[in-house]
């Protein structure tokens, strides 16, 4: 079984990259108007985000729980959501620092 701080630690690191990203084109494109396709980038980005993080989050514990796994299923859920809990902490923790 995948250990569940892999996947926060995924899901962390796919943030990480969308930030950048959208860091990246607002410095290339910072004095254009928003146009149709901004609108539609933006919320296929959140729908993808959506289901990328409902895949890292819920994957496996739902196949645990299709394995009639519950304890194992709610401590995997727990410890993914506990370890990318830390992760933010420790990002916002960060960003105050500065």
């Amino acid at each position: 079984m995948k250990k569940p701080y892999l996947n926060a630690l995924a899901a962390a690191v796919y943030i990480s990259l969308v930030v950048l990203f959208m860091h990246y084109m607002q410095s290339i494109r910072h004095d254009t108007p928003d146009t149709f396709i901004d609108g539609l980038g933006m919320i296929s980005l959140i729908v993808f985000s959506a289901a990328v993080m409902g895949f890292l989050f819920f994957y496996q514990p739902v196949v645990l729980l299709i394995e009639n796994k519950k304890a194992e299923a709610m401590r995997y859920f727990l410890q993914t959501l506990g370890t990318f809990g830390i992760v933010t902490a420790i990002a916002l923790i960060l960003v105050s620092i500065q």
